[in-house]
């Protein structure tokens, strides 16, 4: 992965959800950032070995704009924190798209939803309603 700059969708509002999450995951598990990177393999695809350098978590962490990060490159950041891949989705798409995800009741139905949070009580009810009706589907 390289650390290219990509600008966000908004840039007036910056998100560090990944960021924060590999920064709250690395001190649970009291892991380097070398030992991080190494341990960024996907796990569909090991032959490929790490796919996260040191410098581009270091660069993630200090809020320096990465790239970013691919299906692959996801699902081996998953594997190194020991997080579900939804966990690195849903932070990896506030953080560069601005999208929160809003889940049904079981969780088994996912939309991404531009600046949900800043909805009102009554767009995030007929937001919920609509993710409901496909669970039902």
């Amino acid at each position: 992965m390289t650390d290219e700059a990509t600008p966000h969708a908004d840039s007036s509002e910056e998100r560090a959800d990944l960021s924060h999450l590999v920064r709250e995951r690395m001190a649970e598990n009291r892991i380097s950032l070398r030992a991080l990177a190494a341990a960024c393999i996907d796990p569909e695809d090991r032959d490929t070995g790490p796919l996260w350098t040191r410098g581009t978590l270091g660069n993630l962490l200090a809020g320096e704009r990465v790239k970013p990060p691919r299906l692959p490159e996801l699902r081996a950041l998953a594997a190194g924190l020991r997080v579900p891949l939804r966990v690195i989705q849903d932070a990896a798409a506030a953080q560069f798209f601005g999208m929160d995800s809003v889940y049904s009741e079981d969780a088994q139905v996912r939309a991404m939803v531009h600046g949900f949070e800043d909805l009102s009580p009554e767009d995030r009810r007929k937001v919920l309603a609509i993710i409901e009706t496909f669970r039902q589907s």
